[in-house]
């Protein structure tokens, strides 16, 4: 049994005090909207050749506070839960000793290298500690991992990237200046009374006892799948993100049928998308919104039908991104709460391309950039290989469902389980 004991819990400052006109940093309304748990993300290293990392890194996030200000600050829930206070209370830093040598999990989700006592596990929860809590995770043979929870009302996947390079960059040279800007709420600015958060009917009930396993698709075999899709549908050029989807979608729902008596319930998938572009790619905050796809029947989970769906639904968005203003696209009603009891829910979001291996603190790249495991079923995560060969899926489905769908001779033709 892996675990993990806390060394040390400090709490780390700006090294300058932020500036009077920057005390208040208000929230766009795509951070209103979202949850008020932390977005989790970590990072694994190869043995650092410094004995003294934990000083390193504290001083270094200490310098980098000065830049991201609200991270350090204070979340105020009231009514409208429209700002954080940039008041410099400073972020929780974790010093933790790990009971294994880290090659025991860099194939697998895991939690271990995660503060235990932080709500990142649930979709509404709130409390009063730091906006950012950092864990510093070392492990048997010396590997360390560096974990960020960020709380959600403040920052996205790609702000997270940028949160984590510039802390790097700035560990490496301390005289390097990040530029990120705190800027989404001209993109969205957080009307009167906005709506109160709730925790979307689609999600309800999500929790359960779930498995998450991680996949390899090697450039070969996603190049294989595009020559399907491109042979039996009209998109010509499909990405390996939408094969990669459309794989795991149809076996997951193939899974689900055997698990349902052979009857086969439609499923609603949400799909993650960046905003940058159009929003500058330095702002931090919120900046995505999301496109449905929709199977009714058994027809429309084939690999090459799926992936045309999801071609026409991302052209969709983009096409009303060209022709109307951000906001008006953020609050068109989104359609994700229908029928919530006729159709199965995913959620498919890509980590892919955004820099993550680009994570040099002075030793390094990462050997692997993982999240959690996934509360939530139904869960698709994708991933760069570190390798640069292909991407990783990290699939969360039910025990019953994973049972059924890890041994499917069309996803291990194409997939192979990391473990």
């Amino acid at each position: 049994m892996v675990l993990s004991t806390i060394l040390s819990k400090k709490t780390i400052k700006p090294s300058s005090a932020t500036p009077a006109s920057l005390r208040r940093h208000n929230l766009s309304f795509s951070d209103h909207m979202a949850t008020p748990a932390y977005a989790p993300m970590a990072v694994l290293y190869s043995k650092p050749s410094e004995n003294n990392v934990s000083q390193i890194l504290e001083n270094s996030l200490s310098k980098v506070l000065v830049f991201y200000y609200p991270l350090a600050g204070k979340l105020i829930m009231d009514d409208k839960c429209s700002y954080v206070e940039c008041n410099d209370i400073g972020a929780e830093f974790l010093n933790v000793r790990v009971s294994c040598p880290m090659s025991e999990i860099l194939n697998h989700a895991t939690d271990i290298v995660y503060p235990h006592d932080l709500p990142w596990r649930t979709l509404s929860s709130f409390n009063e500690r730091s906006l950012l809590v950092v864990q510093l995770s070392h492990f048997d043979c010396g590997g360390i991992s560096i974990s960020v929870c960020i709380s959600h009302k403040i920052v996205d996947a790609y702000s997270i990237s940028m949160f984590l390079n510039d802390w790097a960059a700035i560990t490496r040279e301390s005289d390097f200046k990040p530029s990120p800007q705190f800027d989404a709420n001209s993109f969205f600015p957080l009307m009167d009374d906005p709506p109160i958060y709730v925790v979307p009917d689609f999600l309800r009930g999500q929790h359960q006892p779930c498995v998450s396993r991680m996949y390899h698709f090697s450039s070969s075999s996603l190049g294989r799948l595009k020559d399907t899709v491109s042979t039996n549908s009209e998109v010509q050029n499909p990405t390996r993100f939408e094969v990669a989807i459309a794989l795991i979608h149809k076996c997951g729902r193939e899974a689900s049928k055997a698990n349902n008596s052979g009857l086969f319930k439609p499923s609603l998938s949400c799909h993650l998308m960046n905003l940058r572009p159009p929003l500058p790619l330095n702002t931090i905050g919120n900046g995505v919104h999301f496109f449905n796809t929709i199977a009714v029947t058994e027809d429309e989970i084939q690999v090459p039908h799926f992936v045309a769906q999801i071609r026409k639904a991302k052209q969709h968005l983009r096409d009303q991104l060209a022709s109307r203003s951000l906001m008006e696209i953020k609050l068109e009603p989104e359609g994700a709460n229908i029928m919530e009891r006729e159709y199965d829910f995913y959620l498919c979001a890509s980590l892919c391309r955004l820099g993550l291996y680009k994570a040099d603190f002075g030793w390094g790249s990462p050997t692997r950039v993982t999240p959690p495991k996934n509360p939530m079923k139904n869960n698709l995560t994708f991933l760069d290989d570190p390798n640069g060969d292909g991407i990783n899926a990290l699939v969360t489905l039910t025990e019953a469902d994973m049972s059924i769908f890890q041994s499917n001779k069309e996803l291990l033709e194409f997939a192979v389980p990391l473990v």
